[in-house]
């Protein structure tokens, strides 16, 4: 070799040099190299908790099975036809009375006066009678509703349709409830004469709204009392499922009460079957058992009680006295069920993953949970809910590579090289609410291309992606490219591209910078020509 001197190169051309690197991470740490989102400060994917035991949706009963059930089902369907006309003539004269004591009045935002209350009466005995029509010829109660004036504020578990009907007979109480109920025929006037408080429950101003709505209604002695189902849809009613914030925030003393419906035959819960289904066994059951208890009122500690240990401890009175528990399911569950359940899936109920507790980790929304599902179930999972790699790889237009098996395996959180869709929800939502998501869409738009054009074409996403995913073919990328281009003109803008990365956050790891995409080997040796 030549004497070396300042403009001499440190290696020849034929020399190579092998660097060893020992990684000092702890074994339960994913190295950069393995992991596809280490460019975004994503750690591993927290490991999501075993599949939780209770369906607090499933009816028992969904179809009439056994001898028994259909004799009983010929036997009373004269009886159903009777108690049929009953239950619409009481609703007709119940409507009619509502509309008398609505005629004329525009004041709704202030209490309803004394004489249209007088005439709503009418309407609350046909409520008595239309429960008298589903074969509820007697209501078992324990204890007492507490004076309005000390618990402005009740809170009940749902279960079935018949509740609001009972409660509006017995405490002829203000509900919140969604806007889809003002339009249902007959019932829709009814439920306006009740002062309903509106809510859009995907709506932040709009639960903000019910809130300060709450709270005047609760102060103010003239108003009836606020009644509240605070699981915000219904359930079997062996358990609870996760409270909403909403009737505690207001800092009023509350009433719980337990509705509870004994049964041995027929489950009255609305759970997972159609309403005509639940109204003709109820029409055609001899007697349907329903009970109420009132609970002893709860009151805030103090000013410095938050509105979540509020929360807590009446869900905890409730859950108590009803011998159950209480799950991390929300209404977001049952959307995931009904989802599953459209698709034709075997086991509907193995996609919902306690969408509370999701949400309290992520912070994202349950639509958000929904469009992942729709994603996971276009993979076409297996009768156990599982995925394999090529329907991953499918969906998300790849093909298989390192990067691919990266990115797989990071949701694969137990190597059994298939996901259900809880480990895939878990895995797209960690990497969507990372801080750095965000910025990285941002720079790889304007990497790509974006920066200069404001939109990307095709060429220039497969000049981008090719240091990802080396010899990715012209056909290849304009399946992914169409996969951005939501209104096919040939271009790709701002919005479309960052909309495409947070439906498919996963995506994010093939806009990897460039200067990253060094394939490093797993043992831990990195190789400098």
């Amino acid at each position: 070799m030549a004497e070396n001197d300042i403009t001499a190169p440190l290696l020849s051309s034929s020399d190579h040099l092998i660097i060893t690197v020992e990684s000092t991470s702890s074994t339960n740490q994913q190295s950069p190299q393995l992991n596809p989102f280490a460019f975004i400060g994503c750690g591993p994917v927290p490991e999501p908790p075993e599949p939780s035991t209770v369906d607090p949706f499933r009816n028992n009963t969904p179809r009439m099975e056994g001898v028994y059930e259909w004799v009983k089902m010929v036997a009373c369907f004269p009886l159903a036809v009777v108690r049929l006309v009953l239950f619409a003539l009481c609703l007709g004269i119940g409507f009619v009375a509502t509309k008398l004591a609505l005629h004329g009045w525009k004041d709704n935002k202030n209490p309803m006066p004394k004489w249209r209350s007088r005439v709503m009466w009418v309407t609350r005995l046909c409520a008595r009678v239309i429960l008298f029509s589903f074969g509820y010829q007697w209501i078992k109660r324990r204890g007492r509703p507490a004076p309005r004036e000390i618990a402005p504020i009740i809170v009940s578990n749902h279960v079935s349709y018949i509740e609001p009907i009972f409660y509006f007979y017995e405490l002829f109480a203000t509900i919140v409830a969604s806007e889809s109920h003002d339009s249902l025929p007959f019932v829709g006037t009814i439920v306006r004469a009740m002062q309903v408080i509106y809510v859009d429950r995907f709506s932040a101003s709009s639960r903000k709204q019910v809130v300060q709505e709450i709270k005047k209604r609760a102060s103010c002695d003239r108003f009836p009392r606020v009644l509240l189902f605070p699981e915000g849809t219904t359930t079997s009613g062996r358990n609870l499922i996760s409270f909403q914030l909403g009737a505690f925030i207001a800092g009023y003393p509350i009433q719980p009460v337990i509705v509870r419906y004994p049964h041995v035959h027929f489950d009255q819960s609305w759970g997972n079957i159609s309403l005509t289904t639940l109204m003709f066994r109820m029409f055609t059951q001899f007697h349907n058992f329903f009970e109420v208890e009132y609970l002893p009122v709860i009151s805030p500690l103090d000013d410095k009680e938050t509105a979540e240990h509020f929360r807590e401890r009446t869900a905890h009175a409730i859950a108590t006295a009803m011998n159950g528990v209480q799950t991390g399911h929300s209404y977001g569950d049952l959307m995931l069920y009904n989802k599953a359940q459209e698709s034709k899936k075997e086991n509907p109920s193995s996609y919902m993953v306690e969408m509370a507790s999701v949400e309290s980790l992520f912070h994202i929304r349950s639509l958000e949970a929904v469009g992942f599902l729709d994603k996971f179930l276009a993979m076409n999972p297996d009768h156990s809910g599982r995925v394999q790699y090529d329907g991953f790889l499918r969906v998300f237009r790849l093909k298989d590579c390192p990067l691919s098996q990266k990115v797989f395996a990071f949701i694969d959180v137990k190597k059994s090289g298939t996901i259900t869709f809880k480990q895939f929800l878990y895995g797209s939502a960690h990497v969507m609410t990372q801080p750095g998501f965000n910025q990285a869409c941002e720079v790889a738009f304007a990497e790509c291309g974006g920066a200069v054009n404001a939109y990307i074409v095709e060429q220039q996403l497969q000049y981008f992606i090719q240091h990802a995913i080396p010899g990715c073919k012209e056909n290849e990328v304009h399946e992914l490219f169409e996969l951005f281009d939501n209104d096919n003109v040939g271009r790709i803008n701002k919005d479309e591209f960052l909309s495409c990365l947070r439906r498919n956050p996963l995506l994010v790891a093939i806009f990897t910078p460039h200067q990253q995409h060094k394939e490093f080997g797993s043992n831990g040796v990195i190789e400098i020509l």
